[in-house]
């Protein structure tokens, strides 16, 4: 079944290829890092991004959507670069800009969510809204790793993400239930 949603369609493929950049940074990440724990959480996130690009693949099938080779290229060598420059610009800024990552991703899944209840497709809400969630799983645990760093608050100032800001608006201490998530991310769509 094909679909006729060309945002949809395009923030699917990003996604898809997204996911994959991400594993790779995560690859460097957890190289990066000597605390064995740290370690270990950084590589389940890699394998959380890993289960992502299937999930989102299975959409894409569902609506015979191609992967795009554009998109999949540029990922590729944007996620080896982070990953090669997690070993060489120290330990805060890797774990900055993972949550700064992590942060934008998480909208990326509700509007999916809300493009596809535009069509009158609610069979990927309960997908959707996981990925949403372990999206702001990882951007929680990143901020912790560098809450009590002096950096932060320059950084936040410059990049407009940290303790007071963030990309998306999800409390993970008081969660919508999947049938109110549509009010996540209004602002982005």
């Amino acid at each position: 079944m094909e679909i006729q949603h060309p945002e949809l369609i395009d923030l699917l493929k990003r996604a898809y290829s997204a996911e994959k950049a991400a594993a790779f940074a995560y690859i460097g990440h957890a190289g990066s890092v000597n605390e064995k724990e740290k370690k270990l959480a950084i590589k389940q996130i890699e394998d959380d991004e890993w289960q992502h690009r299937k999930e989102v693949l299975k959409i894409m099938n569902n609506y015979d959507i191609s992967i795009s080779k554009y998109y999949e290229i540029q990922y590729h060598i944007i996620g080896k670069i982070i990953s090669f420059s997690c070993y060489v610009i120290g330990w805060f800024m890797p774990y900055y800009f993972a949550g700064r990552l992590e942060s934008g991703n998480v909208c990326e899944y509700f509007i999916m969510m809300r493009y596809f209840h535009d069509l009158g497709i609610k069979d990927h809400d309960a997908v959707l809204y996981e990925m949403g969630i372990k999206e702001k799983e990882h951007e929680v645990y990143f901020l912790k790793q560098i809450e009590h760093s002096k950096l932060l608050p320059i950084f936040e100032k410059l990049f407009n993400w940290g303790k007071s800001e963030s990309y998306n608006d999800v409390d993970i201490e008081a969660l919508h239930s999947i049938d109110k998530s549509d009010q996540y991310c209004e602002h982005k769509s």
